[in-house]
């Protein structure tokens, strides 16, 4: 497997990285409420994060990317995205354990991050990496859970 980049802010390959993240996750639109930010994310979005926190892909093109943001207690996992065709290869565990290195290195204790409340598959696959869940949270303007909040100690 190729070692993951960590993205600066004027990478062309964020416009790929976007590409990705815009292709992994479409297949939500229409099973989650309401519908992902990713509608909203922008290459000059990725670039903000880039400078904020941190971007990081793997392969040319981008077959797999994350973006992690320190956070008081924990590294905030988000936007994990690999592609179709090169699921279940390693690739989200590479990253996942690329952020609990960077996670030690910003001296934090744990990563965390958010998953839709109807998305049971990754619910899943976050347990297989380690992951518990910790919290459910709701978007503004609902009143019932939207997402559940998974926590890995490290």
């Amino acid at each position: 497997m190729p070692a993951p980049v960590q993205l600066t802010s004027d990478s062309p390959a964020l416009i790929e990285v976007l590409e990705l993240i815009r292709r992994s996750f479409a297949d939500m639109d229409g099973r989650i409420d309401p519908p992902s930010s990713m509608h909203h994310l922008t290459v000059a979005d990725l670039a903000a994060q880039a400078e904020a926190g941190e971007v990081w892909a793997i392969g040319t093109p981008v077959v797999a990317c994350v973006v992690l943001t320190p956070r008081t207690d924990v590294l905030y996992l988000g936007k994990l995205a690999v592609a179709a065709d090169q699921r279940g290869t390693g690739l989200a565990r590479q990253l996942v354990e690329l952020a609990a290195e960077r996670a030690r290195a910003h001296g934090l204790e744990a990563l965390e991050l958010q998953t839709r409340v109807e998305l049971l598959e990754n619910h899943a696959t976050f347990a297989r990496l380690g992951f518990v869940q910790t919290a459910t949270c709701a978007h503004p303007g609902y009143t019932r859970p939207t997402s559940v909040v998974l926590r890995r100690t490290l």
